[in-house]
């Protein structure tokens, strides 16, 4: 059986709808997970002691890894062989289906081509590879509960006024509109981006006074980074702030405008009755614009379908059922993927941050915010660090070697602690030595000295020290070659100077005896 690889927030999204009630099989269908997927991530979580009754306090990070490490299967082939049998024959199954044969004549067509694929698995392959199947029959969508969800929809409704170069600015919007009262709430954005999002859903909690149990969004790219019938994958940094907020994204197909028909109309009445005919100039004035048109004009006018005004159908039926507001703005995460270098440090947001010897040459995943960078490495939380302005460097001496964490550190009382254990006037030297006005230039000195004693031992060291002491000496490659020499010359005990033997032709010292002077410089 093949496994894919999962991931933090896919598992603790399936356990968080776990402890909240939902039934495995239907949380299956609406994260678009085999049920047995589902099933493994619970039992697996049961496992590690999580307990339904618990509820979502017993959801922690701590036992969401547990329950990573304990899913990690070996990667391999997403498919088996029955599968690559049918891609093999994409082609022909395709033109049969064209054709308008059954999938079970097909299934037989192939048979006696040799192709032996079960019927199960060829028609899984051209659901999912080849959208055969029919057309189900539209159905009126039933409301659902008050306050339980809002529609969410993009695009474009407003033309700024001309900027400096004399261009209108052409702009998007977000509109909301619960299920149930239909009271849209308009929120004009610069860009479609996921921070962008994340600000229009903030906005609109407190519009509504509360947050919805549930938002349904198309495959927008700010929300939904694949698009999927089944498996849509949200943005993490989205999810993240749903999970927050507690609420759930259901994302809806592909051209599938009928999967949230309350908002599918809501690009075309905002465009047309809220900004049309409007001089705005910048964003700040489209925002005003939008608030005044969902209180006053939109929202007291009434509704074709429900026949009652949205403001007051939301105020006396909606608004009693939504979660309650946060009490704090939402910190909007940025995630990236930087590399541990060589010397310790991973970038982030212009800033450095030091991580541990091992995690060297490997690829994280961080997560920043305002207060806070955390470091994944593999889902696994490695460090938690405290958020540094761009160009600032967070040093943590215990992530370097201890042999090279006083001089990265420039632990001046460390070195000389060492220096201290080794001898008397190895410590001399090196009060010596870091006597000066910036000691930890003569750092790298000290660090030689010591080296010494590992290669010639201690008490060697410390007795040329004693030398060293004595005549002002303050070089430490003097020092080495000293040793060097005392090393490569051993020491030997010297013989007295032999007399010579007396010469057979020497003259006496008589005849090199020069005349003596007198006083008035005569020879005597």
């Amino acid at each position: 059986m093949a496994y894919r690889e999962v991931t933090m927030i896919e598992i603790k999204e399936v356990l968080r709808r776990w402890v909240s009630g939902t039934p495995k099989k239907r949380i299956a269908v609406q994260l678009g997970l085999d049920p047995k997927t589902v099933r493994r991530y619970v039992e697996a979580a049961e496992h590690q002691g999580l307990r339904r009754e618990e509820g979502l306090s017993g959801l922690t990070d701590e036992r969401v890894g547990a329950v990573i490490v304990a899913l990690k299967q070996p990667a391999a082939h997403p498919h088996g062989d029955p599968w690559w049998a049918c891609e093999a024959e994409r082609k022909t199954i395709e033109a049969h289906l064209t054709d308008g044969l059954r999938l079970t004549k097909i299934h037989r067509l192939l048979a006696r081509s040799q192709v032996h694929i079960p019927y199960s698995t060829l028609h899984r392959f051209a659901v999912q590879e080849l959208g055969f199947g029919r057309k189900a029959a539209t159905v009126p969508v039933a409301d659902g509960e008050p306050g339980h969800e809002v529609q969410v929809d993009t695009g474009w409704v407003l033309r700024l006024e001309p900027d400096g170069t004399g261009v209108r600015r052409r702009k998007k919007a977000f509109i909301f509109t619960p299920n149930v009262s239909r009271y849209r709430f308009v929120y004009p954005i610069d860009r479609e981006t996921t921070a962008e999002a994340i600000a229009a859903c903030e906005a609109a909690w407190t519009f509504y006074g509360g947050i919805f149990r549930a938002m349904v969004v198309d495959n927008m790219k700010a929300i939904v980074t694949r698009a999927d019938p089944l498996e849509a994958k949200i943005n993490p940094t989205f999810q993240e702030y749903a999970q927050a907020r507690g609420f759930f994204v259901d994302a809806t197909r592909v051209r599938r405008p009928k999967d949230k028909p309350r908002v599918e109309r809501a690009v075309r009445d905002v465009r047309d009755d809220c900004f049309a005919g409007e001089r705005l100039l910048d964003l700040a004035a489209a925002h005003a614009r939008a608030l005044r048109w969902c209180r006053d004009e939109y929202g007291m006018r009434r509704h074709s379908t429900t026949g009652r005004m949205p403001r007051e159908h939301f105020t006396h039926v909606e608004a009693p059922e939504l979660l309650p507001l946060p009490s704090g703005a939402y910190d909007v995460p940025r995630w990236s993927t930087p590399k541990v270098a060589r010397d310790h440090f991973a970038q982030v947001d212009r800033a450095l941050y030091s991580l541990p010897t091992r995690l060297i040459g490997r690829v994280l995943s961080a997560r920043s915010d305002h207060s806070f960078v955390r470091f994944y490495d593999r889902e696994q939380l490695v460090k938690v660090c405290p958020k540094q302005p761009p160009g600032g460097r967070l040093i943590d001496p215990e992530d370097y070697p201890t042999h090279k964490r006083a001089y990265a550190m420039r632990d001046i009382d460390f070195l000389q602690k060492t220096a201290d254990e080794l001898g008397p006037s190895i410590s001399a030297l090196t009060k010596r030595l870091l006597a000066h006005p910036l000691p930890w230039t003569r750092m790298r000195g000290v660090q030689g000295l010591i080296a010494l004693t590992r290669r010639y031992g201690a008490e060697r060291v410390d007795a040329v020290c004693v030398t060293a002491l004595a005549h002002d000496m303050l070089s430490v490659p003097r020092l080495r070659r000293m040793l060097e020499s005392a090393t490569a010359t051993p020491a030997s005990t010297p013989t007295p100077p032999r007399a010579l033997p007396p010469g057979r032709f020497l003259r006496p010292p008589q005849h090199y005896a020069l005349p003596t002077t007198t006083t008035t410089g005569e020879p005597s």
